[in-house]
């Protein structure tokens, strides 16, 4: 096989592992990353979740910055 040539694992695309993921944990893990990169405090909402063939995942992504009035 020359080095142009790749072998896929047709069972490993097929069993899509996000589906295991709780979008509660990836909208906190994006508000994290968001939060330490901009240096303020922001929320994310994750929504219109569609899986995909060959382990892929398309949905739609809200960050908005948190308010507390009281800061």
């Amino acid at each position: 096989m020359s080095e142009q040539e790749k072998t896929f694992d047709v069972d490993k695309l097929l069993k899509n592992k996000l589906k295991n993921v709780s979008i509660n944990t990836l909208e906190n893990a994006i508000a994290k990353v968001v939060s330490e990169l901009v240096g303020e405090d922001y929320k994310c909402t994750i929504s219109e979740v569609k899986y995909t063939l060959f382990s892929g995942a398309d949905f739609h992504v809200k960050i908005e910055l948190t308010y507390n009035p009281n800061e």
